[in-house]
């Protein structure tokens, strides 16, 4: 039983990530290429090292995974929102902007101070 739970969370795992690999490739801009990477490669890292958890079937091992999944989780979301808005504020273009406008920013108005505050 505990075979095809490693195969099948392998599996996800490597389909996840080649969704990211094509995601890099087939998006438009610099923004939804970093959405796409970023969601898809954690889910895809986090679905192998579950694997990894039930493969070893060890306290400590299991332990350790289950720590870098949980870190993997709360640090990849942050550092994309960080590379994201620094790319928005230094001025890389999107390929559709609406929401840009409904919150009444504007590329020139966006200051360091504004990337503070929010």
């Amino acid at each position: 039983m505990s075979e095809w739970v490693i195969i099948i969370l392998c599996t996800l795992g490597a389909i996840f990530i080649l969704i990211a690999a094509l995601g890099i490739y087939r998006m438009p801009d610099f923004y939804m290429r970093l959405t796409v990477t970023v969601k898809a490669g954690t889910l895809g890292v986090g679905c192998i090292l579950g694997a990894v958890a039930f493969y070893f079937y060890d306290f400590a091992v299991s332990t350790k995974v289950f720590a870098i999944i949980f870190f993997l989780f709360i640090t990849s979301p942050v550092a994309a929102f960080m590379i994201s808005r620094t790319a928005f504020v230094s001025g890389i273009k999107m390929v559709n902007t609406p929401f840009v406008e409904d919150k009444g920013y504007d590329r020139e108005e966006v200051t360091e101070d504004d990337v503070e505050n929010d």
